[in-house]
């Protein structure tokens, strides 16, 4: 197998050749076509999570084909199209998981990041953590669904009935969120970074009644925001701009420091509260919802050995939509 290796904190990606991977018993061997750069990509590159080994193959966006499969697997078979998802594996006997809150597991492991993922020709994944992906859709157009789908899928879950809503970020998540709210019958409010004209007309193409900059206040009070961009300082100017009641949702797994704000933002029983990795569940949820609601995503296509390139465009800001890598 080939992969784009972290060896390093901070380093660039390097090209490897390994030696094709087994799966264990309750595994599947998946030959990958096709996975999405994500912001946490970045975060793992920029040593900014904790816990990295190295090397590792970041990655968690995967859509491929089985084409191994443990000895204890009967839910896939060599042929089928999966998705493998920044949830790897969960512990399955810890409270949280006992509870139905797997995202909270206190013993997990995370595809790209404490397990090897996609930015190769091949990856290994527990069986149990593969969501099987039919035949309808193109990998590279899935591949986002992957996170920015299920991610933006339970940020929006914990925007309860908002009508409302802002997405702080429009980038992969924000366009994919964007297009199940306007489904739903929501209005949508889209806030980049300052200056970024093709962003916010980006926006307004897939529905948002008003696109600004994050510096900016809409032009009437939210009911709840996501966040989506990995600043902090974002926390306080979605406070400033949801009605009494609202609700800022952050949604990233990694953000800068929140700077201090006066108590006033966040009085009149505002919520600030945060979203954790996902389950098992939203994603089931989410492949059902994305199909009746004819999710678009806006892909551009890169070869894996572009991945230092693809990840500097992410940095700078300039991928509309998903980048996608393909082996």
């Amino acid at each position: 197998m080939q992969a784009m290796a972290l060896t390093s904190p901070g380093s660039l990606l390097r090209l490897q050749e390994r030696d094709d991977p087994l799966p264990c018993a309750d595994e599947i061997r998946v030959k990958v076509s096709a996975c999405g750069v994500c912001r946490t990509d970045l975060h793992v590159v920029d040593a900014e999570l904790p816990g990295i080994r190295y090397p590792i193959i970041p990655g968690h966006e995967i859509v491929g084909r089985v084409d191994l499969v443990g000895a204890n697997v009967n839910d896939h078979r060599t042929g089928d199209r999966v998705g493998i998802p920044w949830l790897g594996y969960t512990c399955g006997v810890c409270r949280f998981c006992r509870e139905s809150m797997e995202n909270l597991c206190d013993r997990p492991l995370f595809t790209g990041y404490t397990r090897d993922g996609g930015f190769a020709t091949h990856a290994i994944a527990d069986a149990r953590y593969a969501f099987p992906l039919g035949e309808q859709g193109d990998d590279v157009s899935i591949a986002p669904l992957l996170c920015a789908g299920l991610i933006g899928w339970r940020s929006l879950v914990m925007a309860d009935n908002a009508e409302r809503l802002g997405i702080y970020g429009f980038g992969a998540a924000g366009h994919i969120v964007a297009q199940v709210a306007r489904w739903q019958g929501r209005s949508v409010y889209a806030f980049t970074r300052p200056g970024d004209y093709v962003a916010q007309d980006f926006a307004r193409g897939l529905g948002a009644v008003w696109a600004g900059a994050s510096d900016q206040l809409p032009d009437a009070p939210l009911d709840a925001a996501i966040i989506y961009a990995p600043a902090g300082e974002l926390v306080p100017a979605a406070l400033r701009a949801v009605r009494k009641g609202g609700r800022v949702i952050c949604a990233g797994i990694h953000m800068s420091d929140i700077p201090g704000f006066p108590y006033h933002l966040l009085w009149g029983e505002r919520q600030l509260v945060s979203v954790a990795n996902l389950t098992r569940q939203d994603g089931l949820d989410f492949f059902k919802i994305a199909a009746q609601a004819g999710i678009r995503t806006q892909t551009t296509a890169f070869p894996l050995v572009k991945a230092n390139e693809v990840l500097e465009k992410l940095r700078a800001g300039q991928i509309l939509g998903a980048a996608v890598l393909q082996p």
